[in-house]
């Protein structure tokens, strides 16, 4: 067997609107409107707290939907006191986070998505999904049809391991057991190449430019043709 472990934010799907900073801005356009947040201010607040921040830490006590929120709760709120929110206000609006986020219509694949999961898998390549995530990813990938195309989702909210934690990807390579090859793809040059790389994994960095790494495809059609002229993987 041969398998490509992916990543989903940034590489395989995206959500319309933006992600964290982009959904609060969200519930300031619509319950504070009077509040104009640039985007680069709350990025500030929200690039910290939360779990894929400190990878190095597990969270297997986050096991449910609920206390995984809970958990996030005081940073969305933060955020939202940052630019201006009282803090009690703030701290109901955030709640409003997690239904604005994970509405379903927001969620898009991109356009070679597809095309190169059905390609790749013509030639004997099985997919899998390895991202740090919400607890309700697994409702955004049956929404978007991508469930069909793989043979597992190990999603940090639910294993409690975010990546690059190594265990993230040994559990992966658990599943799969003995295998011909297995390359790991994703657009985080820390979290997915360097961790899979730590992991014994070769990686491709896929829709990231600049940064040096040994295989970058700035389109998911440029995988194929490196996984086809690169040495034999693990």
């Amino acid at each position: 067997m041969q398998y490509l472990i992916w990543d989903f934010d940034g590489t395989l799907g995206y959500r319309d609107g933006g992600m964290w900073s982009g959904t609060l801005r969200e519930i300031l356009r619509d319950e504070r409107p009077e509040i104009d947040a640039p985007i680069e201010v709350l990025r500030e607040y929200v690039g910290r707290g939360y779990p894929w921040h400190m990878p190095e830490a597990p969270h297997c006590h986050l096991d449910t939907a609920e206390k995984w929120w809970e958990a996030l709760m005081p940073v969305l709120a933060r955020a939202l006191a940052g630019v201006g929110v009282p803090e009690a206000e703030a701290a109901v609006l955030a709640r409003q986070f997690p239904a604005r986020y994970t509405e379903l219509s927001r969620w898009r694949l991109f356009s070679d998505t597809l095309p190169a999961l059905s390609a790749l898998s013509a030639v004997g390549w099985r997919h899998v999904l390895l991202t740090n995530h919400v607890p309700e990813l697994p409702r955004i990938v049956a929404h978007l049809g991508l469930d069909a195309h793989l043979s597992a989702v190990f999603n940090s909210a639910q294993t409690g391991y975010e990546k690059p934690h190594p265990r993230a990807f040994h559990n992966v390579l658990d599943f799969i057991g003995p295998a011909e090859a297995v390359w790991m793809i994703g657009d985080n040059p820390k979290a997915d190449v360097a961790g899979a790389e730590a992991a014994g994994i070769p990686a491709i960095l896929v829709r990231t430019m600049g940064v040096d790494v040994r295989y970058r495809c700035e389109e998911l059609a440029g995988v194929a043709e490196i996984i086809a002229s690169a040495p034999a993987s693990r």
